[in-house]
């Protein structure tokens, strides 16, 4: 779901999106935070590296753009336990863009 809508270029698979990120489970736990963890993040869109559903989820999206993305298991980390992420989690993500790379 688009909170903020963007301008210029939509970021396309090959391009590293440059992002303000925040990753919670269901019961608003939070896992993930670039704001506390030093700052934007440099994800590489379409290679494979990050969770298939963030992938998705961040393709397309315009500089300024902020958006909550509800990530299902199956695109996540499916069975496996991750860190205090328990199998089969659903995700949410809160995600701006800031810049394409």
């Amino acid at each position: 779901m688009t909170e903020k809508a963007g301008s210029g270029p939509r970021i396309a698979a090959g391009k590293t999106a440059v992002v303000n990120i925040k990753g919670m489970l269901l019961d608003g736990t939070v896992f993930a935070n670039s704001d506390l963890s030093g700052g934007a993040e440099e994800l590489p869109v379409g290679a494979g590296r990050i969770l298939p559903g963030l992938d998705e989820a961040i393709t397309g999206m315009q500089a300024g753009e902020k958006r909550t993305a509800i990530i299902p298991s199956e695109l996540a980390y499916g069975d496996r336990q991750v860190g205090n992420i328990p199998p089969n989690s659903f995700l949410i993500f809160e995600i701006e863009l800031v810049s394409i790379k």
